[in-house]
């Protein structure tokens, strides 16, 4: 890209506060290219220059540039959204919990079909096994137990 960059660059903080943070890295190794990228804008490379030598794509360069101006070094973090809300409310999951405590063993399967008859939804084994491992239950191997051993022994 030739020509004088269209964005310009705020500067936030110093050059060196800027490169103290790459050094010494605080939260999410995220932030390091980021931190890079910016420096480089800081020394006077384009926005594409810079997002080729750190490994992204243009568009995303310009994307933390403009956090960068926007927001500063806060900027940089990465916004995770919360995800697709839950089928099941607090107050039934409290009662899944309840009626899973009625007994000891249960297979994932059983809690699925729990699930579907008493709450009318639906979901696929492995989202029941992410259920049950939020209320702190694991898996374990069934302890095999011979018919023919008294009660007593």
């Amino acid at each position: 890209m030739t020509g004088r960059e269209q964005i310009a660059i705020v500067r936030h903080v110093p050059l060196s506060v800027l490169k103290k943070r790459i050094k010494h890295p605080k939260g999410l190794p995220q932030v390091v290219p980021r931190l890079v990228f910016i420096r480089l804008r800081y020394k006077g490379m384009s926005v594409v220059d810079a997002a080729e030598t750190v490994g992204v794509s243009h568009q995303t360069g310009y994307n933390w540039q403009k956090r960068w101006n926007e927001e500063g070094p806060g900027g940089l973090f990465p916004k995770y959204a919360g995800g697709h809300p839950s089928k099941l409310t607090d107050e039934q999951k409290a009662a899944l919990l309840e009626k899973l405590r009625e007994k000891e063993d249960w297979t994932t399967a059983e809690v699925q079909h729990l699930i579907q008859s008493q709450f009318g939804v639906s979901y696929s084994l492995d989202q029941v096994r992410r259920i049950l491992k939020s209320f702190g239950m694991f898996f374990g191997k069934p302890y095999p137990r011979d018919y023919r051993r008294p009660q007593d022994a």
